[in-house]
């Protein structure tokens, strides 16, 4: 498993993720009992504008800074809960979909956010087991290594989105809670997909930092 264990449902009430791409050797140069605060000064410093929630990419500004670049999703203002409901509307559809297409998400989101639910339905990323080496308040810790494979399952299952908007209206599709339309769920989901594209295009891994 590459993550460090997304907190249970009841757990999630006002929780907040960071989600940074970072080059991995320049984390672990610095020394072990730094390295939550280089994290966390990439996260809520320089990096972004003013509108921290603003959708998107923002980078570090400074010279000698360009090893990190921090990532917002859309309509989640920061909130861990949008990915928590996320898994559980995936939950809920998942035995209707495509088997190749389900096989491949199943690992994805798995891998990043659909974490706790293997042990009910026997699926997970099959990624190897890396626990979190560093001293730092991580929900997601995704080590360089496993990044290519996580951006292959996104490469095989981006064309077919758009038939997972059947099954999601029919078995998924509810108004409490949050992603509660097809298009919040395509939305999170290729949101996720540009953070794993570009972190392989560098060879980077990922974090997501409790906030």
């Amino acid at each position: 498993m590459t993550n460090v264990g997304f907190p249970a449902y009841a757990g999630v009430m006002g929780v907040g993720i960071e989600v940074l791409i970072v080059d991995w050797p320049q984390v672990e140069a610095a020394a072990p009992g730094d390295r939550e605060e280089l994290l966390i000064d990439a996260a809520f410093e320089e990096a972004y504008s003013d509108d921290v929630f603003e959708h998107g990419w923002s980078w570090p500004a400074q010279p000698g800074h360009a090893w990190y670049g921090r990532y917002a999703f859309r309509n989640t203002l920061g909130s861990y809960k949008p990915h928590f409901w996320a898994g559980h509307r995936w939950d809920h559809m998942r035995d209707f979909v495509e088997p190749k297409l389900r096989d491949c998400l199943d690992r994805f989101n798995d891998a990043l956010f659909w974490h706790r639910l293997e042990d009910t339905t026997g699926v997970g990323s099959g990624l190897p087991d890396q626990p979190c080496t560093w001293d730092a308040d991580l929900l997601l810790w995704c080590p360089p290594d496993h990044i290519a494979m996580i951006a292959g399952w996104w490469q095989q299952a981006e064309p077919s989105l758009e038939t997972l908007r059947e099954p999601f209206t029919r078995h998924a599709a509810d108004s409490s809670g949050w992603i509660t339309t097809f298009e919040s769920f395509a939305d999170l989901l290729t949101d996720w997909g540009k953070v794993v594209t570009e972190a392989e295009r560098r060879g980077w891994g990922i974090v997501g930092l409790r906030c």
